[in-house]
């Protein structure tokens, strides 16, 4: 139970109503209760803030005063709002454990306080640090190293000399380390290439469910500190993704890729190999990028020109087909035009 007073003060909130109201839970705008705090950042929701149900509301600075409601005003509504989450609802306490049935080959050193759930397989050589969790089923190669306070959840492979930075979070079914899609023509045929390198994850990344990040051929494929990946994003190899991106989900990042920091690459995008997306560059949705970006650029569409551009692209494309028959009927006339004008000389 928290009143309105008590949250204020944890993050650094003005009250606007009754600062005695109690909150035991958390809830979404249209679904909150009399005892529930919830929050409403999009101003889509300020002309709605009479109409939840909610005990108490976050806001950011701009949002209107509304007379019977008790508001909590804040410069980050939603980042106050999860931190309120994370006091009532703690995660669990890491207890160290070791289930019998995970494997653990020789030569390798796991740190205080780790955690590993039942048929975890992990290889030859391997660091582990303090405060680990690594969840069921996952594998573990050769001489991969996980820092501390890392959670790797179900089913994920993590292949040989991968490493990953500490307090990076590691989603379901993800494939880290696999061999890129090397091959040279032999022929007919298609020769493999050796891949011998690895996949370096800085400290703070979450990396979405089912995402594929491929060894980099003789190097390194290089994700930066503070990069998040949403699901189902492939990353090829030698790709090296600087601090604090976003990769939003179903991306595909050719190899040898270099993407800059602070760069958002929405859903869908395809990026091809060999190029440079400079820092703070935003990669629109299913874009499809096949030259260098400059830093601070916004592109969109296929393929990938300045976003304002592409608006006005995307908004003659759907006339496109009544434009081919205006055109079409233009050329006629011409044609008859031009016959006429033979005929009378």
């Amino acid at each position: 139970m928290l009143t309105a007073d008590q949250i204020a003060a944890m993050v650094n909130a003005r009250i606007y109503g009754d600062p005695g109201t109690t909150i035991s839970g958390v809830s979404s705008f249209d679904d909150a209760g009399p005892k529930d705090l919830t929050f409403a950042v999009d101003h889509s929701f300020f002309s709605r803030l009479d109409e939840t149900n909610a005990g108490i509301i976050l806001v950011p600075n701009e949002a209107p005063a509304v007379p019977g409601t008790t508001l909590l005003y804040n410069d980050n509504p939603k980042l106050a709002f999860f931190k309120v989450v994370a006091h009532l609802m703690p995660a669990e306490p890491l207890a160290a454990f070791i289930h019998p049935s995970a494997v653990i080959a020789d030569g390798c050193t796991i740190g205080d306080d780790t955690r590993i759930e039942a048929h975890v397989c992990i290889g030859k050589g391997c660091t582990i640090g303090s405060h680990v969790h690594i969840m069921a089923n996952t594998v573990i190669g050769k001489q991969c190293r996980i820092n501390d306070a890392c959670r790797i959840s179900p089913n994920v492979t993590l292949a040989d000399k991968t490493q990953i930075g500490k307090q990076s979070i590691v989603h379901p079914n993800c494939v880290i380390g696999s061999d890129g899609f090397g091959f040279v023509q032999d022929g007919h045929a298609h020769a493999k290439l050796v891949h011998t390198g690895y996949v370096h994850i800085g400290d703070c990344c979450e990396i979405g469910a089912a995402n594929t990040i491929d060894r980099g051929t003789l190097g390194i494929t290089r994700i930066g500190n503070g990069v998040k990946t949403d699901n189902q994003v492939h990353i090829a190899h030698n790709v090296k993704i600087g601090d604090n991106t976003l990769v939003v989900a179903q991306v595909g990042i050719a190899g040898s890729t270099t993407i800059g920091k602070d760069v958002i690459i929405a859903g869908k995008a395809g990026i091809s190999g060999h190029l440079n997306i400079g820092d703070g560059a935003i990669v629109g949705p299913y874009a499809g990028v096949s030259g260098n970006v400059p830093p601070g650029d916004i592109v969109s569409g296929i393929p990938h020109m300045p976003h304002k551009i592409w608006l006005k692209v995307s908004r003659i494309i759907p006339r496109l087909p009544s434009l081919r028959t205006r055109l079409l009927s233009l050329e006629k006339r011409l044609k008859k035009l031009e016959s006429s004008r033979t005929e009378q000389s």
